[in-house]
């Protein structure tokens, strides 16, 4: 048997978010599943230092990336969140803040950014 095949997603708690990533990740990674770190707003969190929930969206990846040897680790960000409302433009800068954070965490895979559109369509944000 072969072995499963994953990538981690730190994403907002929205259902809307869930389903197009996940989709997302398993046809572009050629993943068979996506682990999801959830935290209201995440990409918001992340890229302001929200310590106390930055800390625990950096061990829940942590452990996705060393128990399931995780292949990318996404950040995702989206259209109409309510915990980090603002702009596309202010989203996607969020997004590549997180990225910055979370590539410092030296998990030894690539870390992308996404955003799911107001059409549930992910967009790569960052390589």
């Amino acid at each position: 048997m072969d072995k499963d095949t994953f990538g981690t997603a730190i994403a907002c708690v929205d259902g809307r978010v869930q389903i197009p990533v996940i989709e997302w990740i398993c046809s572009t990674h050629h993943v068979d599943y996506v682990d999801m770190v959830t935290e209201p707003g995440a990409d918001m969190v992340l890229a302001r230092w929200v310590i106390d929930k930055l800390l625990s969206i950096k061990d829940r990846t942590r452990l996705s990336v060393e128990a399931h040897g995780s292949q990318v680790v996404a950040v995702v960000g989206h259209f109409d969140c309510t915990r980090a409302p603002g702009s596309r433009d202010e989203h996607f800068a969020q997004i590549k803040a997180a990225v910055a954070v979370v590539s410092s965490w030296g998990l030894k895979v690539p870390v992308i950014g996404l955003w799911v559109n107001e059409r549930q369509k992910v967009e790569q944000v960052t390589e």
